[in-house]
Order: C-alpha cells, then sequence, then structure tokens
C-alpha cells in the first residue's frame, strides 16, 4: 500500500529525536502500511490491533507509543494518508475524544462531505 505524508510522521521523529521508543513504533507503523496488501477494511484489525475506525468513509486513528495518528485509508486507490499526527493532549484538545468533534474536524478540513 503507499502510504502518502509520511512527513508528518517523519516530523514528530525529528522533533522527539531522543524517544528511541517511540521512532521505532513510527518506523513500524511506516513498515505495516507499506507492507499492506488488502481486500477490505475488515482486514485491518488483522494487522494492526490499534486500528479505531472513526469514520465510515476510511478514517481511523491509530497509536505509535504515546502519540496518535488520523489516517485515511482507501482501498480502491490501495494507498493510506496521514491526515492528522500528535500526542495524546494534542489529541483530546483537538478531537476532545469523541466522534462528533473528529468528524467535525474532517468537514472542516475538506476530507468529508
Amino acid at each position: 500500500m503507499q502510504l502518502i505524508g509520511k512527513k508528518i510522521l517523519f516530523k514528530i521523529q525529528d522533533k522527539n529525536s531522543g524517544n528511541i521508543r517511540l521512532s521505532r513504533a513510527i518506523n513500524q507503523l511506516i513498515d505495516d502500511l507499506e507492507r499492506l496488501q488488502m481486500d477490505s477494511l475488515n482486514e485491518l484489525k488483522g494487522i494492526r490491533g490499534d486500528f479505531e475506525k472513526v469514520n465510515n468513509d476510511g478514517f481511523f486513528f491509530v497509536n505509535i507509543h504515546i502519540h496518535r495518528v488520523l489516517l485515511l485509508i482507501k482501498i480502491i486507490e490501495n494507498e493510506a494518508r496521514v491526515v492528522w499526527a500528535g500526542n495524546h493532549d494534542e489529541y483530546v484538545r483537538t478531537f476532545k475524544n469523541n466522534k462528533r468533534s473528529i468528524e467535525k474536524w474532517l468537514r472542516n478540513n475538506k476530507l468529508i462531505h
């Protein structure tokens, strides 16, 4: 699967260069997504148990150490796109830990209609 938006993940790595566990977790996520060959979104849980579906349009959160990453996964185009990443505090501040706020954020950023 093609992973778009890796720069967002690399920026977190650079910002936290001393955090080896986070760096390894980011590398593992990238590796998991780029090796992913799947025909349906149901296969995600088999690859990584921490995928959390937050919208029916293919948006998922996934944990990377103490950070969260919002991914858009489109099976048809065989691509995953990183649309947001941040630590847990940034996640709570941005998304208020509820799906309604996540959907509002997605609409405001023109990622869903």
